[in-house]
């Protein structure tokens, strides 16, 4: 599928269709914020929801946080095609959507899920049904969460329609 997102000298080549919704997928999700500011757990974050390195005060341009989401798509999705047998197996829109829950979860997180294990086992119906469990924060459900996963859900179901 070779669907990696590439970033050169702060701005897009040669972007794939699945980097492309990535980067429309996630952006759409989170939102653009430009200041660090708490989200519903109390974690400092910006831009389309970053958290690392985000402290009180900071600001952030547009073009900034356009960067940072390139950056943090680039290595969650390398992060999420670690955990998985065949990565370019999987239909782009499941792809896709493994790699949102990847990045509003982190690495561990998707490699250690019911999500990962489906797929690597073959049961991407399953996969998909399984994002559905990823809507709480500090396990408290968490409607915009619930939201995001019913969409990502029926983005992954797409690609087996």
């Amino acid at each position: 599928m070779a669907t990696r997102l590439k970033k050169t000298g702060g701005a897009l080549a040669a972007i794939t269709l699945a980097g492309s919704l990535a980067i429309q997928t996630v952006g759409g999700f989170e939102g653009l914020k430009l200041y660090a500011y708490r989200d519903v757990v109390g974690i400092w974050t910006a831009c389309y929801g970053e958290t690392k390195g985000i402290k009180p005060g900071m600001k952030f341009s547009k073009a900034d946080c356009d960067n940072m989401l390139i950056d943090s798509l680039v290595e969650h999705e390398e992060g999420m095609r670690r955990c998985l047998k065949q990565p370019d197996a999987l239909p782009i829109e499941t792809y896709v959507a493994g790699v949102s829950l990847t990045y509003n979860i982190g690495i561990g997180g998707f490699c250690g899920s019911t999500v990962a294990r489906k797929l690597n086992a073959g049961d991407i119906r399953g996969a998909c049904d399984a994002f559905l469990m990823w809507d709480k924060a500090k396990g408290k459900k968490i409607r915009g969460l619930t939201i995001r996963r019913e969409a990502e859900r029926a983005l992954c179901l797409k690609g087996i329609a």
